[in-house]
């Protein structure tokens, strides 16, 4: 069990590197909180200091999310207390837990997404990517990624319900079903302050900038 305890830490510490910060703050000395919407995610980064330095930081947020999920599925046959799916799950949780409370920035990080864009991969890859699907229609229809985010995240656990009924996933786990439902919750809470802004019209629109010099004006 101190194992577990262990790996928990160590899943928490690396989902709560906040790549976001120090990829701007190293390449641009941009302090990424004082601009744009202030979130250290990939979309600000991009919006603010350049589309490559985005995609650099949702991959390494990505990443951190499916690293803990894989080591757990290796590490637990070792552990014959734990199922491979529970400790995944735990691992996984842990992981967005540190990403978007990060000690690193006084519990204040990102909104959770991409890491648990990387939990969902390496669990469900099917039911991720229909999701992903569905953020790209509603992005494609609102401009907004935060609103893109949230119901793409609401329709996991849906359409993870629906393929089971098809058949498409090979067993329904109830954990990782309510484990997808919390991680919704998350999501939902972390943008809680995005909702407030499109409801007033004042939520910023993902359009990333291909310099690499920071858009110090961008509000």
């Amino acid at each position: 069990m101190n194992v577990v305890v262990l790996f928990g830490i160590a899943s928490y510490i690396l989902g709560a590197i906040p790549f976001g910060f120090i990829i701007a703050k190293f390449f641009t000395n941009v302090d990424i909180r004082e601009h744009g919407s202030k979130n250290i995610g990939a979309t600000n980064v991009g919006r603010v200091i350049g589309w490559k330095y985005g995609f650099i930081v949702l991959i390494l947020d990505v990443a951190k999310g499916a690293i803990p999920v894989l080591f757990g599925k290796f590490i637990a046959a070792d552990l014959h207390d734990w199922i491979p799916l529970n400790l995944s799950l735990l691992l996984g949780c842990l992981a967005i837990l540190g990403h978007v409370y990060t000690p690193f920035l006084k519990f204040k990080g990102g909104k959770g997404v991409a890491t648990a864009l990387g939990v969902c991969l390496s669990l469900v890859p099917l039911t991720t990517l229909a999701a992903v699907g569905v953020f790209f229609v509603v992005y494609k229809l609102s401009g907004y990624v935060s609103l893109g985010s949230m119901i793409a995240s609401l329709s996991m656990p849906i359409i993870y319900y629906f393929f089971d009924s098809l058949r498409v996933v090979s067993a329904l786990s109830f954990p990782l079903l309510y484990v997808l439902s919390a991680v919704a919750f998350v999501i939902i809470i972390s943008h809680r302050e995005n909702l407030v802004r499109i409801y007033k019209g004042q939520e910023l629109k993902a359009t990333l900038r291909k310099g690499s010099s920071a858009n110090l004006d961008s509000k």
